[in-house]
């Protein structure tokens, strides 16, 4: 079943790395990561660490989630309850970590969306309406059996409750870039270090 949802942003730039998601320094704290968590995104926005609450959205430029592979990027902003990201274009292995543990990636461009803005992200139908400042863009939204990966918590539970990874929905598996509004240097898309990239 598609899904809207509805946050206050907390906005970021270009280049966030997985460093500025979770530094470096508190990966001792992998085995609780309620601990962890405590600490997304200080270096990017020390406010962040202390202030996001459950149900804030992550709105940022190009190449969200570039540098290191773990999962645990995504996972310590799940863990804060964020519930998406949505950005101009995302580090590929981010993009797949993201849906693996459950974070909603929205591909689509965030000109214009500024910090402290209310959104209404409509997963089924591919909107994002900035219901601050009165507009909405467009985005390709995921595959069916993708979307219902996320909404069920990520892979392992989806596993648990279907016995398996094939598609439960039908729907066609079209890439996630083909509605995506214009962005700076090319449209939005999945990124694989500087290059563009695909799932």
């Amino acid at each position: 079943m598609a899904e809207v949802i509805k946050g206050k942003v907390w906005r970021f730039g270009d280049g966030i790395t997985t460093d500025h998601i979770i530094p470096g320094r508190y990966f001792h704290l992998r085995g609780d990561i309620r601990a962890l968590a405590a600490h997304a995104m200080e270096d990017a926005d020390p406010e962040f660490a202390e202030r996001a609450q459950p149900g804030d959205l992550i709105v940022a430029g190009k190449n969200f989630g570039q540098g290191s592979s773990r999962e645990y990027a995504a996972l310590v902003l799940r863990e804060r309850g964020i519930r998406a990201v949505v950005a101009q274009s995302f580090a590929r292995i981010f993009f797949r970590n993201a849906i693996n543990v459950g974070l909603f990636p929205v591909v689509c461009d965030t000109r214009g969306i500024e910090a402290g803005d209310v959104l209404e992200i409509d997963l089924g139908a591919g909107v994002v309406r900035d219901l601050t400042r009165g507009f909405s863009r467009d985005f390709a939204p995921l595959p069916p059996w993708m979307l219902r990966i996320v909404q069920e918590g990520g892979i392992v539970p989806y596993i648990l409750a279907h016995g398996g990874l094939s598609p439960a929905t039908g729907g066609d598996d079209e890439g996630v870039q083909g509605r995506c509004g214009a962005s700076p240097g090319g449209a939005g898309g999945i990124r694989r270090g500087n290059g563009a990239g695909h799932l």
